[in-house]
């Protein structure tokens, strides 16, 4: 690993790729309800989700509204591999209702606060790092670069791959880091998402204009094989894991009881 964080062939992760898969999520906010819904899913979801399924926050941003839809949020979860994805999938939906009934009072007060969204599962490619040792690495930014990315037909193992070589080299002429890539399962291996890591604003303005004028690109070669593409920047929650260094608490509620 680099000073800055940054992953390397040889970097150690505290699991492999199949002990963990995600829940990624984009949710459109209703009203001016941004900050309220974010709370509620760190502050008053993660802690529950941590102790009764294992599932742990890996971040909870709101979409910079320039770039992309607006209100948006984005959440990421990492979960105990498909294995303890299917294990909460069995205990959400056991009932008739399709519902924890013991998550009635926290489903009843989200809805309060969005309208909907669209959720993908993912799978890492074997250099992501888990959330806590991006927590121990210092990795957060001030702004995150989301990219959705598509690729021909079983193209996205190879495109990862490709991706995750090049990353050091965007590291060194802007200083973004790719701290994560993932497939999208439950489709024709077509999908991927990355998330950058910026420093600051200026380093993401500079990149862009490199690459709207044509004199640099973010992925060097992996960039030929890419069909569609969209970037949208990203800002962490107050209680964010990346922001923080931690997950969210039991201590981090304020009026709330389960």
């Amino acid at each position: 690993m680099t000073s800055s964080g940054t992953p390397t062939d040889s970097t150690p992760t505290d699991s492999t790729p199949n002990d963990r898969a995600y829940i990624h999520e984009f949710i459109s906010i209703t009203k001016q309800n941004r900050a309220k819904y974010m709370h509620h899913m760190t502050a008053n979801w993660s802690p529950l989700a941590q102790e009764q399924r294992h599932q742990l926050c890996y971040g909870v941003w709101g979409v910079v509204g320039s770039t992309g839809a607006w209100p948006q949020v984005v959440n990421l979860w990492e979960e105990d591999g498909l294995s303890g994805l299917a294990r909460s999938f069995g205990t959400e939906f056991a009932g008739a209702t399709l519902q924890d009934p013991a998550l009635a009072k926290w489903w009843a007060a989200a809805a309060d606060l969005r309208s909907g969204g669209f959720d993908r599962i993912l799978l890492p490619h074997p250099q992501t790092r888990p959330i806590e040792q991006l927590c121990a690495d210092d990795a957060g930014g001030a702004v995150y670069a989301h990219e959705l990315i598509q690729v021909e037909r079983g193209g996205a193992p190879d495109f990862l791959d490709a991706a995750m070589a090049s990353a050091t080299d965007a590291h060194g002429r802007f200083g973004w880091s790719l701290i994560g890539a993932w497939r999208t399962v439950m489709r024709a291996d077509d999908e991927c998402i990355l998330l950058w890591s910026i420093p600051d604003w200026q380093l993401w303005a500079q990149a862009e204009q490199a690459i709207a004028d044509r004199s640099a690109t973010l992925l060097g070669t992996a960039d030929g094989s890419v069909l569609s593409r969209e970037r949208i920047l990203l800002v962490d929650a107050p209680l964010s894991p990346l922001r923080t260094g931690r997950q969210p608490n039991r201590d981090d509620r304020t009026g709330w009881e389960e």
